[in-house]
């Protein structure tokens, strides 16, 4: 799908078709569209293909009519798998348009369309990829923070768990970590990489931007990293705590049968087709079920004071 949107005072308006100084907004597009695009701006076919490879890593490369910027954005969709991921944005800039192309929406695009990132102009190529990568490591804290709250909920039903189902929860939001933490080292090592060289036409604004983009990727880095470890060393823990209420269960079920087993120990025992005392006695069945009772009583008495049921 391929949206034209034209920056205006009151923010981005969708227009039919192309205009300068526009933004082209490219999302899972067709083979047709994909076609079109590389013929109306006269981009190589293999730079949109590169774009839209989910396991793209982040890089820059210049050309003499275009220059192209792929970031990794995060994503959050709990209809997936591994409901925290990431995906390449490939941000192309040709001589009087800015095309952002992605193999699906995220809440990225959308502050840049809800006009969330304020003073910013499409004739600023510089200062538009570098909120991008700004924006992004932005949303990567704001994942992280929502990552840690199912983390604490999580923590709690585990404490009374038996089943893997917590577990595995945390296994995936530890997947989702993983795939932040690359994502994000992969932009810090493009945004070093713009910083190093001569790849934008930058001002001094733009360069306190990138000072900026730089320290916000090192902090959702660094806040992964943590969250990363915390998680790991609590699923350790909890594999353990759900092992010891198995073994507690079973241990209180063993004493349960223990105590269950005398009555059916006597009462076959009386059963038998022999010769057994208090046959001929009217009190016989009174006094066994009144014996059984009272020793399985004691016994059960006994592992309570052991703390055994």
């Amino acid at each position: 799908m391929i949206k034209y949107w034209k920056q205006t005072p009151q923010g981005y308006t969708p227009i039919e078709s192309y205009e300068p100084h526009c933004w082209i907004n490219v999302t899972a597009p067709s083979p047709d569209e994909i076609a079109r695009l590389c013929r109306e701006f006269e981009i190589p076919t293999e730079v949109i293909s590169d774009i839209l490879d989910p396991d793209e890593r982040s890089r820059v490369e210049k050309e003499d009519d275009w220059l192209l910027a792929i970031v990794r954005i995060p994503i959050h969709d709990r209809e997936d798998e591994v409901p925290y991921g990431t995906i390449p944005l490939g941000i192309i800039l040709v001589k009087k348009a800015i095309i952002t192309v992605s193999l699906k929406e995220g809440a990225l695009q959308k502050e840049f369309l809800d006009n969330r990132v304020r003073n910013l102009q499409l004739t600023d190529k510089a200062a538009f990829i570098l909120q991008v990568f700004m924006r992004s490591a932005i949303l990567y804290l704001q994942y992280l923070k929502e990552i840690n709250r199912e983390t604490a909920d999580l923590e709690r039903n585990l404490q009374k768990a038996i089943k893997n189902t917590e577990l595995i929860k945390l296994l995936l939001l530890e997947k989702s970590l993983v795939l932040f933490i690359t994502s994000l080292k992969s932009n810090e090592l493009t945004l070093e990489r713009i910083q190093r060289g001569n790849l934008l036409r930058m001002d001094e604004d733009d360069r306190d931007l990138l000072e900026d983009g730089i320290i916000e990727n090192r902090q959702a880095i660094e806040t992964a990293n943590i969250y990363s470890n915390i998680l790991s060393g609590m699923m350790d823990a909890f594999a353990s705590i759900i092992s010891n209420n198995v073994n507690i269960i079973m241990k209180k079920l063993t004493s349960l049968s223990i105590v269950l087993m005398i009555p059916t120990l006597i009462a076959s025992l009386f059963g038998m087709n022999v010769h057994v005392p208090l046959q001929s006695s009217p009190w016989a069945f009174a006094s066994i079920a009144l014996g059984s009772c009272l020793l399985s009583l004691l016994l059960a008495l006994a592992f309570v004071r052991r703390k055994m049921i």
